[in-house]
């Protein structure tokens, strides 16, 4: 079993509406085949809005969901103490530490200072 991913909003945003480069869009489409991993931040964000697409929550609901539980909170909480970091950012960054992903981002710069491996 090779490296484990956790995908970002914007990632999921980009991917969908195939405003990502050729080759990223082959790339992480591999990873979507593999496993689709969000933050419950994530799901919130991506699904949070007063009309949805039908096939971002069909993307969603095919997603292993990973919720906000005490250890991801105490990680966000550290984080936030570090680094000045937004909130859903710090959850993100917080998720795929403890869980042992790479985060795929378009936004690498908000999460430089989180040390949570990103490509």
């Amino acid at each position: 079993m090779g490296k484990k991913y956790l995908l970002d909003t914007n990632t999921v945003i980009d991917y969908m509406g195939n405003k990502l480069p050729e080759s990223a869009k082959k790339e992480l489409a591999k990873i979507i085949d593999d496993e689709i991993n969000l933050s419950v931040i994530n799901k919130i964000e991506l699904l949070g809005f007063a009309k949805v697409d039908q096939d971002f929550i069909d993307f969603v609901n095919f997603s292993n969901i990973y919720q906000l539980d005490e250890d991801i909170t105490e990680l966000t909480i550290e984080l936030r103490k570090k680094n000045r970091i937004k909130l859903p950012d710090a959850i993100v960054a917080a998720t795929a530490l403890y869980h042992g992903f790479t985060l795929v981002t378009n936004n690498t710069s908000d999460f430089d200072k989180t040390h949570v491996p990103h490509a």
